[in-house]
């Protein structure tokens, strides 16, 4: 006999009964307001071609979500048997059932992680699962879910209307030629559907193919990179077309926020021992820390605003890197000093009213001793909402609780939920305006604010903060 299930319709709610109260209150007035997604990792490709399916449910739910397998290995479940394709292209699972079987053998291991609540919240509430995923019932699911999938219903234009997503913002490398962006913006979605500029890949000197990469940035600039003054010219002419197809923002991701300024001389020199293959051991942090705050400077210029997200030590397990390649489950967190290393860039910018700049990162010890202070002081910076292992019930409360109180509610950058898996983004947003509500009902039943300013706050929290922050509005 199948096992159902249901979800709480109090979950993440504190068990008081005041709060419960309040927090259900609270919530219902921002349960359906529109979402605003402004970074994430959803092929736009998706939305570009209107007959595009999310294919089969371990298409949809387990081959591209690190969130999902990255548990999976960590329990001894062979990548290839999950049908991660492999660098190489040498075999790895293809029977699509087979993979499902195996995701729900072992579903049990997401009990009590934030992926078990956003992969119960699709399965109940986007598809109408009624009964627990287990290895018994792994193929009646299974049926069910790609019944659905091949339903105009359940197509990802559909699915983006009934979701109620009023932004949706891609990430995009520098040399994307932003092929689907544009058939998007001359479909009428350009202001619903926006890229996002992220030169990591020519920036960073240790990039694989770094020198492809250079010459791909130059063609689709038109400017011929032959040294640091051109390369400057060909970002600047690369932001100035993400712009044209609306992006109102660019991402950056670095393993320390250290900026420091370079001369033009000691980046030209850097850039062209890059150029020839030759660099020194430490010409890439230093070209680096330089590049952070000349991209500030291009974003006080052009009103892009900076994200900055700092301390993962990407790629840590060597042989997966190898064998399949970069997000793979294996970004593992550093310990992270702001204060020192963002004072050169704050203090050439930080009080530029042009200039916004979303930090995030990942070594929650300096939410109140460093990013709150920093945030609750430049005008130019908002502290992004808790990344990568944080953004969980509980994560998402202790940022909250370290940061509200120095920096204030409105030097947040509100909620994004940084996701590459296009169903469970409702469930993420949903996840963050319930732990959000709850805490605001916490702080209404302690007499600490009332509950007119919190039905303010909630919204905020849901919707205006982002839009704002990322200059949607």
């Amino acid at each position: 006999m199948a096992e159902t299930w249901t979800l709480s319709a109090d979950r993440c709610f504190d068990p008081d009964p005041s709060q419960r109260a309040c927090a259900r209150e609270l919530y219902a007035t921002v349960r359906d307001v529109p979402i605003v997604s402004p970074h994430g990792h959803v092929d736009p490709a998706l939305l570009a071609d209107p007959h595009a399916t999310f294919g089969t449910p371990a298409d949809l739910f387990i081959i591209p979500d690190h969130y999902v397998f990255r548990m999976l290995y960590s329990q001894g479940i062979a990548l290839e048997d999950l049908g991660i394709p492999t660098r190489d292209g040498s075999p790895v699972e293809r029977d699509h059932r087979r993979i499902w079987q195996t995701f729900a053998e072992h579903f049990y291991l997401f009990r009590g992680t934030p992926t078990g609540l956003w992969l119960s919240a699709e399965l109940a509430e986007v598809f109408g699962v009624d009964e627990k995923l287990s290895g018994a019932s792994a193929q009646r699911i299974y049926d069910h879910l790609a019944a659905q999938l091949v339903t105009p219903a359940f197509a990802p234009r559909a699915l983006f209307k009934r979701f109620n997503i009023e932004h949706l913002c891609t990430t995009d490398p520098a040399t994307s030629g932003l092929e689907h962006h544009r058939a998007l913006h001359a479909e009428g979605w350009g202001e619903r559907v926006r890229p996002t500029f992220r030169p990591d890949a020519v920036v960073n000197l240790d990039t694989p193919g770094w020198r492809a990469h250079i010459e791909r940035l130059g063609e689709l600039a038109g400017v011929d990179v032959v040294d640091y003054a051109s390369f400057v010219q060909a970002l600047e002419a690369r932001r100035a077309h993400f712009k044209e197809l609306g992006a109102t923002a660019t991402d950056h991701a670095a393993l320390t926020p250290h900026t420091e300024r370079l001369s033009a001389r000691e980046a030209g020199d850097i850039f062209q021992r890059a150029l020839r293959g030759d660099c020194g051991p430490d010409d890439g942090a230093q070209f680096g820390a330089h590049m952070l705050l000349e991209l500030a400077r291009m974003s006080s210029e052009d009103g892009l605003v900076m994200q900055l997200h700092v301390g993962s030590y990407r790629n840590h397990n060597a042989a997966l890197f190898e064998r399949f390649g970069s997000d793979m489950g294996a970004d593992i967190p550093v310990q992270t000093e702001w204060t020192r290393n963002l004072h050169a860039l704050l203090n050439a910018y930080g009080n530029d009213p042009r200039f916004r700049l979303i930090l995030f990162t990942l070594d929650e010890s300096t939410y109140s001793r460093e990013l709150a202070p920093l945030a609750g002081h430049y005008p130019a910076v908002l502290l992004g909402p808790p990344w990568w292992f944080f953004d969980s019930v509980h994560g998402l409360r202790r940022f909250l609780d370290r940061v509200v109180e120095t920096a204030g509610l409105y030097n947040l950058a509100g909620f994004n939920d940084d996701t590459r898996a296009f169903c469970s983004i409702p469930a993420r947003h949903d996840l963050w305006r319930r732990v959000s509500c709850d805490w605001l009902a916490g702080h209404v039943v302690r007499g600490l604010i009332d509950m007119a300013d919190a039905a303010e706050m909630a919204l905020d929290c849901a919707y205006r903060l982002p839009r704002r922050a990322y200059r949607l509005e």
